[in-house]
């Protein structure tokens, strides 16, 4: 029931529900209150109110942002506030008393004091936004200032409202105690601070306050493009959630064959983004993108088909490929849009015989095989499970877009999965990892997650008090404790080297300081590896988990986990790298053969139903490997995934770089030598042409093509005969912004 109201009510916890609940009450109450008048039910309801409303933008809620929506925003609510301490000075026969005059004048004067505070604010974010958010990147050619500190610009619109504090408290004391005097003096403090935070925030306008224009900077990045000439690009646009889809080819970057760059389109997704050494130039604009020389680019990588890559694509010097954020059988992985890219790079024959079957128009000398380079951390499995209770993984993948019951086992059988996997009669260990993006299409979805999140919080829990786990948690608990102790100290260290720079800077700030430190760089990548050893140590191996967040990562469960169950996505291709046995339901309920006809990656897998009865197959496997009657299965569909073992998926992905490189190469040799050519033939009809005026002088013929030379020089963005139609398009790049 509770659930419910809290989906309906838009908030994302009980906490944040009550406090919606006393919002929601709190203002009646106070306009009840100075309508009696009741001073002192007006003082606590008032109370409540700035309470509630202030925990609710803590929190970020959703259901704030739904008020704003409805003209019933924060400043609406504060306003009211306001109006309804006069109704009570009001009402307390006050209206012909100089601490009513008072009071009014002080709310008029106060709002009149929010019009110049916003626009500086404003003025102030718009001045330091820069055309190009970067890490990694020298823009030594730039001057950029350090930013205002936080405390003035962060939620600065919800802080100056809240200065009227000193006011309305004031004026409740003087009609608690019949003195004026206190309301004066909170009349003082309201319109004091509020003129004091205006002047504090004025001298951030000046020239040297303020990060260049867009002009120098860009100019500043074209600089550092030419000194760095990046060879190979990861191109990537997506929403918030999507930043994993960069961060799993980040350590491929770091290790090809040449000198990479990561672009990017959206600047709240660099944040997000892992430690690397790689330079990192995030771009909104799709002008800004089209305009840089992007000439020494010879392959382009996209992870994600998005309407935006068209900015990109658009680079005729360069060759694409797309490579993906995963490897599986969904529709996503034979999407028709492939057919732009020059090349489709896929982990093993399987992704190749899938667009085959697909049909959807990309040919098959156009895919190249190069594993996974991602999948190195993932431990081989020894045949027997590492602990005297197995560990099971279930990570079920979210809803997805179209509504297919297939996509997500979660909502038919989620719920009976983590049942007899809690309930097995031999015990286990369960970690739960849900996918980030669950509940982002369908409520429903989220529902079961917390409602699977709680099963098995409480089993945990009931497992702490059993007698069977009292000795080991007993012998453990010295070590869990100083296990707990080490992950602390290591996140406190990880924090400190998190971010360069002074804490509270913009964007602008980091990009000018967030150059690659290789002794930082060294220093988290360890203690990432001992943060994630310690975590595992923190809790006994027979306690069950709720894995969320970047951390630990999906394939450091794989490593802990001696089975997993899952759906149809690239998470179950990953998993068969371990060898491990696997469980894949379906949830479509298209029978077994059915489903391992459409599903490659479950033909070696234990097919479960939604009742999930077929467990017990799987957790067998796990106990004993006579009874794993799909291990060879396993190892030949291993090979079909994601490709042989040696070379290596990085030896693999290097070579096709190379190759394509060098095709790359040939097309804007050729095009340069055809243009060189074309060139000279101009010149040799200019040298036969008779004099103007001759009878053989003749007219330009408008249908003729070698009246209309083909513009561009080699060797930039938009040469050569593709060229022509970049430069011409590139005024309406601001229209171009979605493919479809």
């Amino acid at each position: 029931m509770i659930s419910t109201v809290i989906r309906l009510a838009r908030v994302g916890s009980r906490s944040e529900l009550a406090a919606a609940v006393l919002m929601g009450l709190g203002y009646p109450a106070v306009m009840l209150a100075a309508l009696i008048p009741n001073i002192w039910l007006f003082a606590a309801a008032g109370a409540v109110t700035y309470a509630a409303d202030w925990y609710l933008h803590q929190k970020n809620s959703y259901l704030v942002n739904r008020l704003n929506s409805v003209r019933a925003g924060l400043p609406i609510r504060f306003l009211l506030r306001q109006l309804l301490l006069i109704l009570l000075l009001a009402r307390e026969n006050l209206a012909e008393q100089p601490v009513f005059y008072a009071t009014v004048a002080c709310f008029l004067l106060f709002y009149g004091l929010q019009a110049p505070h916003g626009a500086l604010a404003t003025l102030i974010k718009l001045r330091r936004t820069m055309p190009v958010v970067t890490r990694n990147v020298d823009l030594h050619g730039v001057r950029i200032p350090d930013a205002p500190p936080r405390t003035l610009l962060h939620r600065s619109g919800e802080k100056m409202l809240h200065l009227d504090l000193p006011a309305v408290v004031g004026v409740v004391a003087a009609v608690v105690t019949g003195r004026a005097t206190p309301a004066y003096a909170g009349v003082a403090a309201t319109l004091g601070l509020g003129v004091l935070y205006i002047l504090l925030l004025a001298p951030y306008l000046r020239r040297k306050r303020r990060v260049p224009g867009a002009g120098a900077v860009l100019k500043a990045v074209d600089i550092w493009l030419r000194e760095y000439q990046p060879t190979v690009a990861l191109y990537f646009s997506g929403s918030d959630d999507s930043a994993y889809q960069v961060n799993m080819w980040l350590e491929t970057m770091e290790q090809v064959d040449g000198r990479p760059i990561v672009i990017m389109r959206e600047p709240s997704l660099v944040p997000k983004l892992g430690d690397t050494w790689v330079p990192i130039l995030c771009i909104p604009g799709g002008q800004h993108v089209m305009a840089r020389d992007w000439s020494t680019v010879r392959v382009t990588l996209y992870p994600a088909n998005v309407g935006k890559n068209i900015h990109m694509l658009r680079v005729p010097t360069s060759k694409h490929v797309f490579i993906g954020h995963g490897d599986s059988d969904k529709l996503a992985s034979v999407n028709p849009f492939s057919k732009v890219y020059d090349e489709v790079w896929t982990a093993g024959r399987a992704g190749r015989d899938r667009y085959a079957l697909a049909d959807v128009g990309v040919r098959d000398e156009d895919i190249v095989e190069v594993g996974r380079p991602q999948l190195a951390p993932i431990r081989r499995w020894t045949g027997a499970p590492a602990n005297p209770v197995p560990t099971i993984l279930y990570a079920p993948t979210w809803e997805g877009w179209d509504g297919n019951p297939g996509n997500t086992s979660l909502l038919r059988a989620g719920e009976n999965i983590v049942r007899r996997l809690l309930d097995a009669d031999r015990p286990v260990r369960l970690i739960y990892k849900p996918h980030p993006f669950t509940g982002l299409v369908d409520k429903k979805a989220k529902a079961v997650d917390e409602r699977i999140r709680k099963l098995v919080t409480d089993a945990a829990a009931q497992r702490a008090t059993d007698p069977r786990w009292a000795a080991e948690a007993a012998a453990s608990q010295a070590g869990q404790a100083a296990a707990r102790a080490e992950l602390l100290r290591i996140e406190t260290r990880l924090a400190a080297l998190a971010r360069p720079g002074r804490k509270g800077s913009d964007a602008a700030e980091t990009s000018r300081v967030s150059l690659a430190d290789p002794h930082r760089l060294a220093e988290v990548k360890r203690l990432r590896a001992e943060w994630n050893d310690a975590y595992w140590r923190s809790a006994g191996w027979w306690e069950h988990r709720v894995v969320t967040g970047a951390e630990p990562r999906l394939y450091d469960c794989f490593n802990e986990a001696d089975a997993m169950v899952s759906d149809i996505s690239s998470v179950v291709s990953d998993f068969i790298a371990s060898g491990k046995p696997y469980a894949v339901t379906d949830s479509a309920e298209l029978g077994p053969d059915e489903f391992r006809r459409q599903n490659t990656a479950v033909r070696a897998a234990v097919i479960l139903t939604n009742s999930a009865v077929e467990l017990d197959e799987l957790l067998a496997a796990v106990a004993d490997p006579a009874a794993d009657r799909t291990a060879r299965e396993r190892r030949e569909l291993k090979q079909y995934l994601l490709g042989p073992d040696e070379p290596t998926s990085m030896e693999q992905f290097d070579a096709a770089l190379r190759a394509l490189t060098a095709k790359a190469e040939a097309r804007n040799a050729g095009v340069a030598q055809r243009l060189a050519g074309q060139h000279i033939g101009e010149v040799d009809r200019e040298d036969d042409a008779p004099p103007i005026g001759t009878p053989d002088d003749t007219a330009t013929d408008p249908t003729d093509p070698a009246d209309h030379p083909v513009a561009g020089a080699p060797g930039r963005t938009g040469s050569g005969a593709l060229g022509v139609l970049v430069a011409e398009d590139e005024d309406d790049a601001a229209e171009t912004t979605s493919v479809g």
